[in-house]
């Protein structure tokens, strides 16, 4: 082999080289851009998923299309006058005693309004926590008026809860301002799609939010609502500057109340708050009791569920003189978040006869030291709780009509009947 013969074979081989080496490289990119891209899209789809599966699916306990019979409508007929004569005045004493969880009856929750208007109907139920939701849709005012047309039980106090999660694509006039409110300016800073795509946590330092809670309040009054509670209000309030900001809120809405000349009471979802001056802005505060699979709870001042030593986060138990001495008045009652394990979720996959020994005996325990306690008519549910339930699977009903059938259980112990 000749010297040029052996420099062209090297040129050759260090060629080879190379465009191997370059290939193998290109791969290496191609394949790494493709991992990536690959982990950044599915992580996207999932998050999305999560988002989607956080967020609350109305649909599955809301009737959207409710159907009313005849069989329940009041012997008046027809709808009340809007703007309805000022109720008398509600008793605190009354709602600890014979109050009932009534989650969304006036807002079409359930998928069967007929079952639950009759079940309303035939309850010793005085006040009905809840009645009226705006979680994630704000309140329809005209569906609330012809369900309370049907309700034939006189004197009965309405509440109605005034949610931590809105809908930031709701669409809801304000005649004042003659447009639209504006549900992306009531957020939070920082809480933009936290209970779901298109949702977030309002602020009361929003003036628009201000101006809705003010307006629903006011519309809810006119109907003759009585209690209003704010959800997780922590949530809402403001933080820093929480108890002058909550002090104006309420301060506006007893105004509204005396001009109507009526009384409300108004309460909030405050857990672990123990700020004196704070909680006794409002009538009452309320919270679940931290139900066991036996029907016991705990004497604690925090759920041994979350809470195991200091710092760990407290799902407060207000009945706990931490909170108790601190407010003015406290309701307990069985929570639901729609989620496994909740209060609801371990009460439902009791048998009936443990239900109502657990009702029984809490009843007892709470109203004896004043504490109300709100039995449970009309709830929501997780989908795969897998006790059991009422007209959908994700609704707690306590109408006979369905598997639960506690209405006569509760009527008699509302009574005082053994």
């Amino acid at each position: 082999m000749t010297m040029w013969q052996f420099y062209f074979l090297k040129l050759r081989q260090i060629f080879s080289k190379k465009i191997f080496w370059s290939v193998i490289l290109g791969i290496s990119v191609f394949a790494a851009g493709a991992y990536f891209f690959q982990r950044s899209y599915f992580a996207d789809v999932l998050k999305k998923k999560n988002v989607l599966e956080k967020e609350s699916a109305l649909s599955d306990w809301v009737d959207e299309s409710p159907v009313f019979d005849a069989q329940d409508v009041s012997p008046n007929g027809g709808e009340e006058i809007f703007p309805a004569p000022p109720p008398p005045p509600p008793s605190m004493e009354r709602m600890k005693k014979q109050g009932c969880v009534a989650d969304g009856f006036l807002s079409g929750y359930g998928g069967d309004i007929n079952s639950s208007i009759a079940l309303i109907n035939r309850s010793q139920c005085y006040y009905l926590h809840r009645a009226l939701e705006t979680w994630l849709r704000p309140p329809d005012f005209k569906l609330a008026r012809k369900i309370m047309s049907k309700v034939t039980k006189p004197n009965t106090v309405y509440g109605m809860f005034i949610a931590e999660a809105i809908d930031t694509k709701a669409n809801y006039f304000y005649p004042a301002g003659k447009r639209d409110f504006n549900f992306d300016e009531m957020c939070a800073v920082g809480s933009k799609n936290y209970w779901g795509e298109h949702t977030c946590k309002p602020s009361f330092t929003r003036k628009e939010y201000r101006k809705y809670v003010q307006y629903i309040a006011e519309q809810a009054m006119d109907l003759g609502i009585q209690s209003f509670i704010f959800g997780q209000v922590f949530y809402q309030d403001g933080g820093d500057t929480a108890p002058e900001i909550m002090a104006e809120v309420i301060r506006d809405m007893r105004e509204y109340a005396d001009f109507r000349g009526m009384k409300i009471v108004i309460g909030a979802q405050t857990n672990d708050i123990t700020d004196e001056k704070y909680l006794r802005l409002f009538d009452y505060i309320e919270g679940g009791v931290g139900l066991q699979s036996d029907g016991s709870i705990e004497d604690g001042p925090c759920f041994s569920r979350w809470w195991q030593k200091p710092g760990d986060w407290c799902w407060a138990l207000l009945w706990h003189p931490d909170f108790l001495n601190k407010a003015n008045n406290v309701f307990t009652h069985f929570d639901w978040s729609g989620k496994m394990g909740d209060d609801m979720s371990v009460f439902t996959r009791m048998d009936q006869d443990q239900r109502e020994t657990t009702l029984r005996r809490l009843h007892n325990y709470f109203t004896d030291r004043n504490v109300g306690f709100l039995m449970p008519l009309l709830a929501t549910l997780h989908r795969d709780n897998g006790g059991c339930s009422g007209p959908k699977k994700r609704f707690y009903s306590a109408s006979k009509k369905y598997s639960c059938a506690d209405e006569d259980a509760i009527n008699q112990i509302i009574s005082g009947k053994k």
